[in-house]
C-alpha cells in the first residue's frame, strides 16, 4: 500500500483572504494527520492572487505548531530565488523545531511570472542554470563535516531529506545523478511524466540518502458522493487554469454548472492536457482511477492535491482518498514498470 500525501496550494478563495487560507491550511493538515496521510507539503509561489504560500518556510512552521506526526515540507522551494545558505538555515531551523519531520523539495522554476521573477532575484547574477551547483552547495550545508568554511547554523549536521522536483527530463536526470528522491509535477504538467520516470529509474545512482529510486507523483483528486458533484467541484480548478493560461490569474472561484460547455476547443484541449492526471468522481470512480494511475506509473507515493472552493468539500475529498487507501485494495495493484 503506497503512501498518500497532501500538497496544499494554500488557496485563497474568492471573497476570502490569506489569513483564512492559513486557517484552512492548518485545519487540512490536522485532518490529514488523523486520516493517515504521510506528508503535508506547501509550494512556493509568488505574485499569484489565489495562492498564499509565498513565505513557504513560515507557513510550514505554522502547520508544524498545530500537528505532531505528519511529515512537513516544501514541494517545493524554488532555489533560483534564494541563496542556498538561507534555505539551509531556514530548513535547519524547521528541523530543529520539528525534528525528524521536515522534507526539502527543490525546484528550479521561479514559481511566478517573469516580472515577479526579476523582482525576486537574489542578485544581479542569479541564474537558474546554476541549479545543480546550488543543490550540491545546499546539501553540503547539511553535512556533518561541510566542505565550505561558512556554516549553516542551524543546519550543519541535520538530516533534512532533499528531494528534486520537476516537470521535465532535467530534474529526473539530476535526481538520478545525485541519488535523491524525485517528485514529478504530473498534477499540472504531465506531458513528460512517463519518460521522466524511466530516465530517473534507469540512471539512478545510490547515495548516502537513498539506496534505490523513489518516485512521488502529483495527482489531482476531486472526490465527492456522486460523479456529478465531483465534476461540478472540479470546475473551480478548471477555471483557475484557464484564467492563469490566459494571463489573468484569480482567486479560486466557486464552481460553475456546465463550465466545460462554455469553453472553446483550445481551452478544452488545454485542460485535457494539464489535468490528465486526475481522479474526478464518486468514491468508486476515484478508486478505479487511482488504481489505474498507480498501475500505469508504478509510483512509490502519491502527492494528492484537491483544489476545491468549499473547504468542507475539500476536506471530504481528501477523506475519501484516505478511505480508499485504508481499504487496502490499492495494495494489490501490480505496477506496470516502463
Amino acid at each position: 500500500m503506497i503512501p498518500f500525501s497532501i500538497l496544499d496550494l494554500a488557496p485563497i478563495t474568492e471573497g476570502s483572504d490569506a489569513a483564512e487560507s492559513f486557517r484552512r491550511t492548518l485545519d487540512l493538515a490536522q485532518h490529514g494527520e488523523r486520516w493517515g496521510y504521510h506528508r503535508f507539503w506547501l509550494a512556493e509561489h509568488h505574485g499569484m492572487p489565489g495562492i498564499a504560500s509565498a513565505a513557504t518556510a513560515v507557513l510550514i512552521a505554522h502547520v508544524g505548531n498545530g500537528t505532531s506526526t505528519i511529515r512537513l515540507g516544501a514541494g517545493g522551494i524554488m532555489l533560483p530565488n534564494h541563496s542556498p545558505l538561507v534555505i539551509a538555515e531556514q530548513f535547519g531551523t524547521l528541523e530543529s523545531l520539528f525534528p525528524g519531520r521536515i522534507d526539502l523539495g527543490l525546484g528550479r522554476a521561479p514559481g511566478s511570472d517573469h516580472a515577479t521573477a526579476r523582482a525576486l532575484r537574489r542578485n544581479l547574477a542569479s541564474d537558474a542554470d546554476e541549479f545543480p551547483q546550488d543543490v550540491v552547495e545546499l546539501m553540503d550545508y547539511f553535512a556533518d563535516a561541510p566542505r565550505r568554511h561558512v556554516r549553516a547554523v542551524p543546519g550543519a549536521g541535520l538530516k533534512v531529506p532533499v528531494w528534486i522536483l520537476g516537470s521535465s527530463l532535467f530534474g529526473a536526470q539530476l535526481a538520478a545523478m545525485l541519488g535523491l528522491p524525485y517528485a514529478f509535477a504530473s498534477h499540472f504538467a504531465p506531458q513528460m511524466m512517463m519518460q521522466a520516470i524511466e530516465i530517473y529509474r534507469a540512471n539512478f545512482r545510490p547515495s548516502a540518502q537513498l539506496d534505490k529510486p523513489y518516485v512521488m507523483l502529483g495527482f489531482n483528486v476531486f472526490a465527492a458522493e456522486t460523479d456529478a458533484e465531483a465534476q461540478w467541484r472540479a470546475t473551480s480548478m478548471q477555471q483557475a487554469f484557464v484564467n492563469l493560461r490566459s494571463g489573468h490569474p484569480t482567486r479560486l472561484k466557486p464552481p460553475v454548472e456546465g463550465y466545460l460547455d462554455l469553453l472553446g476547443p483550445a481551452e478544452r484541449g488545454m485542460l485535457d492536457g494539464v489535468l490528465s492526471c486526475s481522479a474526478i468522481g464518486s468514491p468508486e470512480t476515484v478508486e478505479r482511477q487511482l488504481g489505474d494511475f498507480i498501475a500505469r506509473t508504478g509510483a512509490d507515493e502519491l502527492m494528492i492535491t484537491s483544489q476545491i472552493y468549499d473547504h468542507a468539500a475539500r476536506l471530504r475529498s481528501y477523506e475519501i482518498a484516505a478511505e480508499i487507501r485504508r481499504k487496502g485494495d490499492l495494495a494489490n495493484i501490480q505496477p506496470v514498470r516502463p
